[in-house]
């Protein structure tokens, strides 16, 4: 028999998902996206939405534009404008490098594999089973940095929008127009910030995801207290009684 060649290059094998992923790490998998998905439907759907921290920002939103429209010098706008771009901005470069980590993590998957199955877990790790989870932490990095993208582009567009608004002695001549500006800069901040806080919720589900790398029982554990903290700042905490309604005083 001739030694086979050695230039050729080496075909390994194709593995599929079937074969990478057991029953149990495709029941946690399959909990972390339900989990994702069902605190985003309580979040921004769900009649109890209007309770949440961001529903009631919205509404701060609202008084700040009203606000604006009645103020002769808008430098307090241009600089929530540029600090929520800078911070939108921030996010988005931090996602870059979090992608650009993860790759260079996948080069290391076979000691990464060597390394959690030294620790004392009933769970086992090989090297395709380590990179797939490199692969599916880079996708939450790359949803999340698209989402921040959009945001900073569409603050942006809120500025020109801002920037549109007549001043107050002309919206005193027209008060329609100018209230149909103010309405779309309102509608156009409001939907930056979504795009924004659904970036900033993939960060923190991307956090719950880390736990997978420990074992499948570690990922549910770690997706139910991603929800819950952010299910208490976004419903119970400090900042959300702070912006509450105003009670309605007696007039009687």
């Amino acid at each position: 028999m001739s030694a086979p060649d050695a230039g050729q290059p080496r075909h390994h094998p194709v593995m599929r998902l079937s074969q990478i992923f057991d029953a149990p790490n495709l029941l946690a998998f399959l909990a972390f996206i339900l989990g994702w998905v069902l605190y985003s439907v309580v979040v921004d759907l769900s009649p109890f939405s209007h309770r949440g921290l961001s529903r009631r920002m919205n509404v701060q939103r609202e008084a700040w534009m009203r606000t604006m429209l009645r103020r002769d010098l808008r430098m307090i706008d241009t600089a929530i404008m540029a600090g929520l771009q800078q911070g939108t901005g921030f996010f988005a470069s931090s996602c870059i490098f979090a992608i650009g980590g993860c790759f260079a993590l996948i080069g290391s998957s076979e000691q990464i594999a060597m390394i959690v199955t030294d620790l004392p877990l009933d769970a086992t790790f090989d090297r395709a089973l380590v990179e797939t989870k490199l692969l599916g932490l880079v996708t939450i990095f790359a949803y999340a940095f698209f989402k921040f993208g959009w945001a900073y582009r569409l603050f942006n567009y809120c500025t020109i929008l801002i920037g549109a608004v007549p001043m107050r002695h002309d919206a005193d001549q027209d008060p329609a127009s100018a209230d149909a500006a103010v309405d779309r800069a309102l509608t156009m901040n409001r939907i930056a910030a979504r795009h924004f806080n659904a970036g900033l919720r993939a960060i923190f589900f991307g956090l719950a995801y880390l736990g997978w790398f420990v074992g499948p029982l570690v990922l549910v554990g770690t997706t139910l207290l991603v929800m819950l903290i952010l299910g208490h700042r976004q419903f119970f905490s400090d900042a959300v009684r702070s912006v509450a309604p105003e009670p309605r005083k007696d007039t009687r």
